[in-house]
């Protein structure tokens, strides 16, 4: 028997208001070691300029970094919305959490692994696949192998490929999952889109979601503001695809190059501001919201 699909408190909530507590780290640990294909434990969650709100730092956006056994740093975001450099941002967040973390004075070998994980509900770019993994190789122009780099561990030299220094990425695609969940990572996507977990479910991670994530576990108040925010999406998405859907008409209507351009603009911006009108019921500051939105503070005071 499936859970109810409204039992379960969806992933980018619980990200930003439970998964940070310790007693709670189990279930990030499950869908980071489902991505890695290896056991992952958390030993912190990172507070640093990255994860908290900057206005000297308005490109960078992390909801949790957290630090392994391993002394490894991982990033995870949950983006709702199309941002139009969202590759470029978390570029630079992989890049400052590295410099973060390494202190003026401190040999290069103190630079930390860093895993970026982005979890979409948004259609990046162009694919046909949910997961995206990206990481570096260099390989040979002319004979094609991959080069590994001499480096020093417990004072013992030894070849290391470079894929395992330099940081990686994985983007979920979590709107084009449209599977029959039957592997862990599949039970995961099924959790992140549809709030799906089975009751016989071992994926890592999932069983300590159906204990701590469970809707009627929630207070009065929590319960509340975890509605209105549920209703804000639905209201946010419903007016995204309206406005797509007017400024692709209206560029058919017209039948030229500039009725298309205008009504796409059109969309963008009726875009832009249904999604400033959400996060200011959700009492976002306005600086956050003009960050995010596009738009001005003066802008957002008169929605």
């Amino acid at each position: 028997m499936e859970e109810d699909n409204n039992k379960y408190i969806r992933f980018d909530w619980a990200v930003k208001r439970i998964l940070r507590d310790k007693a709670n780290f189990g279930v990030l640990e499950g869908l980071i070691t489902v991505l890695l294909e290896e056991p992952v434990h958390i030993v912190e969650i990172l507070e640093s300029e990255g994860n908290q709100e900057e206005s000297t730092d308005k490109y960078n956006r992390v909801d949790i970094k957290a630090k392994n056994s391993k002394n490894e740093i991982i990033i995870v975001e949950v983006q709702l919305t199309r941002e139009l450099y969202y590759l470029q941002r978390i570029l630079y967040g992989v890049s400052k959490a590295i410099t973060e973390h390494i202190n003026l004075g401190d040999k290069y070998d103190q630079v930390k692994k860093v895993y970026s994980i982005s979890i979409l509900y948004f259609d990046l770019g162009q694919g046909a696949d949910y997961l995206y993994h990206g990481y570096t190789q260099f390989v040979g122009v002319h004979t094609h192998d991959n080069l590994k780099i001499s480096t020093r561990d417990r004072k013992i030299i030894e070849m290391q490929a470079p894929e395992k220094i330099f940081p990686e990425y994985y983007l979920i695609r979590v709107n084009q999952f449209n599977e029959v969940a039957k592997t862990p990572l599949e039970e995961w996507l099924d959790y992140l889109k549809n709030g799906h977990i089975k009751d016989n479910t071992t994926a890592p991670g999932l069983q300590e979601a159906k204990q701590k994530l469970q809707v009627m576990k929630m207070n009065k108040a929590e319960r509340l503001a975890y509605d209105r925010h549920i209703d804000n999406i639905m209201v946010q998405n419903d007016v995204l695809d309206t406005a797509k859907m007017e400024g692709m008409e209206e560029g058919r209507k017209e039948g030229r190059e500039e009725g298309r351009a205008e009504g796409r603009a059109e969309g963008r911006a009726e875009e832009k501001r249904s999604l400033a009108k959400a996060m200011k019921a959700e009492g976002l500051p306005a600086a956050t919201i003009a960050r995010i939105s596009g738009l001005t503070e003066d802008e957002i005071g008169k929605l």
